[in-house]
């Protein structure tokens, strides 16, 4: 697929995507994506987050593709059931997954609502590409290792990035984009 033909939906993690972060970036640059609005992107619940990413989904009128970051991705899995009982689980055909973090660090975030933690490891019913890091500070490779596993994510080990974010010094990721215009090549509508 190329991204005109599809909606890429970004997904963002815990505190958001500030505006020096490679999402916010990937949503300057292309004008397929656009971000999935959370009113409270600190302290929000998991079913009011399900519901913004559900109805962001249903109101695509192109095919979607997911580029979630941290808790992001973990949404991703917790609306998986919500897409189904909407009848828009179709619409998607990919989700480009960068560092979900453990349900061990997701039960230690500040704020978080508490049913982040428990996070559905039943396999995607669509492509994915889950990105992990070799020191990321909420994951280890084993947990990413087995995740990836669970939803049937093709595993890329991203070397020693930190968590992909602003604290580890990405704002630009360009090695990220070229992998997911890689990833998103290889979709089919």
């Amino acid at each position: 697929m190329k991204s005109s033909e599809t909606t890429i939906l970004v997904v963002a993690g815990h505190m958001g995507a500030g505006v020096d972060h490679w999402q916010t970036r990937l949503i300057s640059k292309l004008s397929a994506a656009r971000l999935v609005e959370q009113t409270d992107w600190l302290h929000g619940s998991l079913p009011v987050a399900i519901d913004a990413l559900v109805e962001t989904v249903a109101a695509a009128e192109k095919p979607v593709v997911f580029v979630a970051h941290s808790v992001g991705a973990s949404l991703v899995a917790h609306a998986i059931a919500a897409l189904r009982t909407r009848g828009v689980v179709e619409k998607i055909k990919g989700a480009y997954l960068v560092v979900p973090p453990s349900e061990t660090a997701l039960r230690g975030l500040h704020g978080i609502d508490p049913l982040f933690a428990v996070v559905p490891r039943d396999p995607l019913p669509f492509p994915s590409l889950l990105v992990a890091t070799s020191n990321d500070p909420h994951s280890t490779m084993e947990d990413s290792a087995s995740l990836a596993l669970a939803w049937g994510s093709h595993l890329v080990e991203a070397g020693e990035a930190g968590h992909i974010d602003h604290t580890s010094g990405h704002g630009p990721w360009p090695e990220g984009m070229m992998r997911f215009a890689g990833f998103l090549s290889k979709l089919t509508a």
